[in-house]
């Protein structure tokens, strides 16, 4: 049993706030904030590369607060709202602003349809998260969405193409990501890798080899990448549906 002492030391660290993971959170909010900016500046690279950049942050923070200890109700909070706008509220503006401005009330409502299931994702995982099987994420994961909608723009501009040139593949890609979020199709988590384990040399081998791969074309290799892991959820249903099916009566 926990005595009266050792819970007042528990409920007081879950109201406590710590400099170092919430450092990363801020860091995380602030790339989304400038995203937005640039954004809404027309400089949409910047805007794309930004988002992947909070992405990033918003992994460490958590996985910082884990290692030295320092977890927190008030983290917790900070890092949803922070997702927010970072998975949020700027990729739903980046693609408004670069190809959905001339689709009307369409544009502006594929881009709502965007940031509204953002909220509603973040919502389910903050009150559903003592419940599901940590092994796998509810839908997919917003920054994960977030990614994809970024790296659809990065590449595009990459290899020349312009805003209006792929309205409606931009439309068509971001209603997609936004009800995928929504979705409950399973997605894996990837949170049963033990970090502290040891591993095979061949295994440091091949985090080479992946950052090598990403090196040579971040655009769209990045765009790839994020692609795969969407579809991979649709994958795993159908295969699920599949061997749950009934075998057809023999003749």
């Amino acid at each position: 049993m926990i005595d009266l002492k050792q819970r007042e030391k528990m409920n007081l660290r879950r109201r406590s706030i710590y400099l170092l993971p919430n450092l990363f959170t801020t860091a995380a909010l602030f790339a989304g904030f400038y995203a937005i900016v640039q954004a809404m500046n027309g400089r949409f690279e910047y805007a794309a590369v930004s988002i992947f950049i909070a992405m990033i942050l918003d992994g460490l923070d958590g996985r910082v607060a884990r290692m030295t200890h320092t977890q927190s109700e008030f983290g917790a909070e900070y890092d949803s709202l922070s997702d927010m706008v970072s998975f949020g509220v700027a990729p739903s503006i980046l693609m408004y602003e670069w190809a959905f401005r001339d689709l009307g009330k369409w544009g502006w409502f594929a881009a709502f349809i965007y940031c509204a299931s953002a909220a509603l994702r973040l919502a389910r995982f903050n009150t559903n998260i003592d419940v599901i099987d940590k092994r796998y994420f509810q839908g997919l994961p917003s920054p994960a969405a977030a990614a994809l909608v970024a790296g659809a723009v990065w590449v595009a501009l990459d290899n020349g193409y312009t805003g209006y040139d792929l309205r409606w593949v931009a439309a068509a890609l971001t209603v997609f990501a936004g009800l995928s979020m929504v979705s409950s199709i399973k997605y894996s988590s990837f949170k049963t890798i033990n970090m502290r384990k040891s591993v095979p040399f061949f295994s440091i081998f091949l985090v080479a080899l992946f950052f090598i791969f990403v090196a040579q074309n971040p655009p769209l290799n990045l765009f790839l990448l994020f692609l795969g892991y969407c579809l991979s959820g649709y994958v795993m249903a159908l295969l699920a549906l599949r061997k749950a099916a009934p075998p057809a009566n023999e003749p």
